[in-house]
């Protein structure tokens, strides 16, 4: 397995994550495993997203131990195993399947960093090997990423959700939901022709509003036992994340961004990631800050569910 160890001390390594993070803890037993994997060999355009796990993980030193909900994260335990990496693409993903079913097996709930939207494909393998029923993948983006090849590649950025299609446990685009879209290449328009699939572009969910979406997420993953949510950073507007590599005017805005994954979030979800960060495309590194803020919200999300976080006074007699 070779993945980049944390380059922080020990000492230090118990300060990431807000102090969260639990460098000995025992997989299976924690709130959540997290890892990244710097890989951005799979784009078709500007890369750079390589290094977005660490560009995340250096921000999140001296943040508050709490929600945007005023809720505690307090005894929240995460593991994060640093970042996969390496020129032979083939052993890098192979070793994050071997990962991930394992995580899967174990019921551990996981986060990944990409990376470009490629890195997604071995997670969602690497679950389908694990599982032994169809499972269901929110897919949050300003693209489909259904293409069969991008300049001959099979496994790129914009091929994701192609390769989730001939998964084991997939039976079809109906184990899928495709939100945020405003792109379409043409031979995703010709693979789609005679098929209906499960698509809420970003001008729809502007129009329909976050409940509406969400009660037609809630209608598609009823039957699944398990959903992995995988979300670029470019389904948000540039203008909330402008670091990353294809950014697509016209996208999500970040309270739409948060009010949706705290919905989805009430499925059962084994796992997500957060992909495309590419921190030197924008100075002020809001795609960074941006993918920080999306992760632990999600795990106050999962953490919620299990009645575990704690609210303060102020807000007790509140709703959320």
């Amino acid at each position: 397995m070779k993945i980049r160890k944390l380059k922080e001390t020990a000492a230090d390594q118990k300060k990431l994550w807000a102090g969260l993070n639990d460098p000995e803890g025992r997989i299976g037993e924690l709130d959540a495993v997290l890892f990244g994997i710097a890989y951005d060999g799979g784009v078709s355009f500007r890369g750079g997203a390589a290094k977005g796990p660490q560009s995340v993980r250096e921000i999140t030193y001296t943040i508050a131990k709490t929600t945007e909900h005023l809720e505690s994260l307090e005894g929240f335990r995460v593991r994060d195993l640093g970042d996969y990496h390496g020129d032979d693409r083939n052993q890098v993903f192979e070793d994050v399947r071997n990962l991930v079913e394992n995580l899967v097996k174990k019921k551990q709930f996981f986060t990944m960093i990409g990376g470009d939207h490629s890195v997604t494909i071995p997670v969602l393998q690497g679950i389908d090997r694990a599982i032994g029923e169809e499972f269901g993948i929110i897919h949050i983006d300003a693209h489909l990423d259904l293409c069969d090849k991008m300049d001959g590649d099979d496994l790129s950025h914009g091929s994701t959700q192609r390769r989730a299609l001939e998964l084991e446990h997939i039976s079809g685009l109906d184990n899928l939901s495709f939100i945020g879209i405003r792109s379409i290449e043409d031979q995703e328009y010709d693979f789609l022709q005679d098929k209906k699939p499960s698509i809420i572009t970003a001008y729809q969910m502007n129009q329909m509003g976050v409940e509406k979406v969400l009660e037609k997420v809630y209608e598609q993953m009823k039957d699944y036992h398990q959903v992995y949510v995988t979300i670029d950073i470019d389904a948000l507007d540039p203008g909330f994340a402008a670091g990353t590599g294809t950014p697509q005017f016209g996208g999500l805005n970040s309270r739409q961004l948060l009010d949706l994954l705290m919905g989805i979030f009430k499925l059962p979800i084994l796992g997500f990631d957060v992909v495309e960060i590419a921190p030197e495309l924008d100075p002020s590194k809001n795609a960074s800050f941006a993918g920080r803020k999306i992760i632990t919200e999600c795990w106050g999300h999962h953490w919620r569910k299990r009645g575990q976080l704690l609210r303060p006074a102020v807000l007790s007699d509140q709703k959320s």
